[in-house]
């Protein structure tokens, strides 16, 4: 692991988060809103990761998940009125107070599309392909 700055994976992350942040106020449905916006989730801090560290992505896709899932037991637990934080409104719908058990497979659905991605851009972006492509 290093230490880096990738530029695209900031405007990714940003990209992400603004979507998210609209998924939040303007989509009230049961699709998008839960299902999509927790996919994201993985997908938004794995691309913050890689803004700052030179990982293997495979790896960094699962601590993601696994933060995901970490995120989501806690939940169970209410840990937002734990520590105190359930009457502020903006803290408390960023850390989450609802526990879904079809979370962990949107979180992982979120993980496949990490790897997915990651490999797709590295099959179509290596030498080899290029040279295929010419």
């Amino acid at each position: 692991m290093r230490f880096t700055f990738n530029r695209n994976y900031l405007i990714l992350t940003v990209f992400i988060f603004l979507t998210e942040v609209s998924i939040a106020l303007f989509v009230k449905d049961r699709i998008i809103r839960p299902f999509v916006g927790d996919v994201l989730v993985v997908v938004l801090m794995y691309c913050f990761l890689r803004v700052f560290l030179r990982f293997e992505p495979n790896r960094l896709a699962f601590a993601a998940f696994l933060f995901a899932c970490l995120i989501e037991v806690l939940q169970f637990f209410d840990y937002v009125k734990i520590l105190g934080l359930e009457n502020n409104r903006i803290l408390s719908v960023a850390m989450g107070r609802t526990f879904e058990w079809s979370d962990f497979a949107a979180y992982f659905f979120g993980f496949l599309t990490i790897v997915f991605a990651e490999w797709a851009f590295a099959k179509f972006t290596s030498p080899k392909a290029k040279e295929t492509r010419d």
